[in-house]
Order: C-alpha cells, then structure tokens, then sequence
C-alpha cells in the first residue's frame, strides 16, 4: 500500500500535479518493467450545468491511459477492487464527503459520517494499490453558517487529518506550487 494525499483549496492545481504524479508513476513502474494500470476514481456529480462542464474539463484533461470510474458514495466498496499493479487517482475527498452528506440530507448524523470515513480510511489502509487522493482543505476561510456546512467543513477537516496520518505523503498546493507537507 501507498498513499499520496494532495490538499489545497479550489482551483490551486491539486488535480493536475496529482495526475501527472500518477503519470510518473506509471513511466517509472514501466521502465522496471513492471507492468501497470491507471485508474481514475471520480466522486463529482453533475447537479448543474456549471459542475458538468467542470468534470468534462478535467475528462478532456486526462488521456486514454486511464481506466474511469465513477464513484460518487460507494468509494470504499471502489478502492477495495484494485490489485498491487494498479494505480488510483480519486478526485476528490471532499465532493465524495459531500455526496454523503447530501444523500442523507437533514437525517444526517455525526456518527453516520464518522462511520463512512472510517470505512474510507480502513480501505486505504487495506489497499494494496497504489492510491492517489485529492481533497479540498475547506478550513481556512470563516465559519460557516448553518449547522449543515459546519458539519460539513468539520468532518471534512477531520476526515483530511486521517488520510493525512495514513499516507506516506502530503503534498500541499497553493497557485499552482506544491508544498511537501509529509514525506520524501
């Protein structure tokens, strides 16, 4: 098992460095070799006009090396299907965090969420793949209003600690620049 997280806010470039992170990955195992499949795991959907031409944007972005998933609530029950050979990309933590929310609407629970990341975290852990994750840091701006969002942005900070006291490394983007965090 080995686990890359990259977090940063909206639009700082996480998604593309993670890709071409996976890439290399890739062009390294093959050069030993080694043979290898991307796997792109991606947890949007399309509620508006505005979020479908965002995940076509980052469909045009990707190449026909990538093997697509969509997984937009059962991300665990996903991870859990890839091999040592292969390597995964999800994008991103957080929509995934909100789909859970979202699904279970006003009936949603602490307990329910915590549960869900948890079955996250232990997939990671169990996986043998490598896996790539990105994640939005959704805590840096003001409180939200709204015990929703609140519960939102505090789970989505502690479910971005999890992962990071899993992966082997963090990689942090502000304007397009990464910052190592954890790791070589």
């Amino acid at each position: 098992m080995a686990t890359a997280l990259f977090i940063g806010g909206a639009r700082s470039g996480k998604s593309s460095y993670a890709e071409r992170q996976a890439l290399a990955q890739l062009k390294q195992r093959m050069s030993e070799g080694v043979t290898a499949q991307l796997h792109y795991v991606a947890t949007a959907i399309a509620f508006d006009p505005e979020m479908q031409q965002r995940i076509e944007q980052h469909q045009r972005r990707r190449g026909p090396e990538w093997c697509n998933h969509e997984s937009p609530l059962m991300l665990a029950q996903t991870l859990a299907q890839f091999q040592p050979q292969d390597i995964v990309l999800v994008d991103c933590l957080t929509l995934w965090l909100n789909n859970v929310i979202y699904n279970d609407g006003e009936t949603a629970t602490k307990a329910m969420i915590e549960q869900h990341v948890q079955a996250l975290v232990s997939a990671l852990q169990d996986s043998p793949a490598t896996i790539f994750c990105v994640s939005n840091e959704v805590g840096l701006g003001i409180i939200p209003m709204g015990e929703i969002s609140r519960l939102y942005v505090d789970h989505a900070g502690w479910m971005n600690q999890a992962i990071a006291a899993l992966a082997e490394q963090v990689t942090f983007m502000a304007a397009g620049l990464p910052m190592l965090l954890k790791g070589a």
